[in-house]
């Protein structure tokens, strides 16, 4: 193999080990350990490195073996847990995660709660993994105001459970149409993902809407 691609394999594993370190999402880290285990075992067997080499063999094993554990782990439990707008651990919550709320993820967002304010933690095996905090308006409209989701659990499970008929947090206030505001690129990536479209008929800026299909009102 020529000097200069082995070289340079070997600082792709060297750039992918840095990568995966920075992870927050578990998923993500597995999935890139495995690509930075199988460059390096390639760099190892091009240089001769054998214990390298093993080395290597058995860390790709073991990320492949969690990534499987991840992806094929269907038994989890979704919930909604609603909230008290004087909730102190609502209040610890948004605290906590403040910075990276302002930042990245609802710039605009301060937590004001009001009578048709709806704020539910989203249990995913009874772990308060994300939250959700969003205005009922008169026209059967769901404002989201935030949708927030700790690193951990940034697979997008809990987006594909809350947006579909099984969450029920929709038939519950009797709504149609979910709606934001988006205003960075991470909310546009994320709420397009889920379905949502800009609307352009809106007098709201930076509107985006969703269609609640298969939802039902409760009897």
């Amino acid at each position: 193999m020529n000097e200069t691609l082995v070289e340079v394999i070997g600082y792709a594993g060297s750039a992918l080990v840095i990568l995966s370190l920075i992870q927050k999402s578990i998923l993500r880290l597995r999935t890139i350990g495995l690509v930075a285990s199988s460059t390096f075992l390639i760099y190892s067997i091009a240089i001769e490195a054998y214990p390298i080499a093993v080395v290597n063999v058995v860390a790709a094993g073991i990320h492949l073996y969690y990534l499987r554990m991840l992806v094929r782990k269907k038994n989890e439990v979704f919930t909604i847990l609603r909230m008290r707008p004087e909730s102190r651990y609502l209040e610890h919550f948004l605290g906590f995660y403040k910075d990276e709320i302002a930042n990245r993820i609802q710039p605009d967002f301060v937590y004001e709660p009001t009578p048709n304010t709806l704020a539910v933690f989203l249990l995913r095996d009874m772990v308060p993994a994300g939250l959700v905090v969003a205005k009922v308006h008169r026209d059967s409209s769901f404002e989201v105001l935030l949708d927030f989701v700790i690193p951990q659990y940034r697979d997008f499970k809990l987006a594909k459970w809350l947006y579909s008929p099984e969450s029920g947090i929709f038939a519950e206030a009797n709504c149609r149409c979910a709606w934001t505001r988006v205003t960075t690129d991470d909310q546009k990536e994320y709420f397009t993902k889920v379905g949502f479209k800009p609307d352009r008929t809106a007098t709201v800026p930076e509107r985006y809407a969703y269609t609640l299909s298969g939802v039902q009102a409760p009897n």
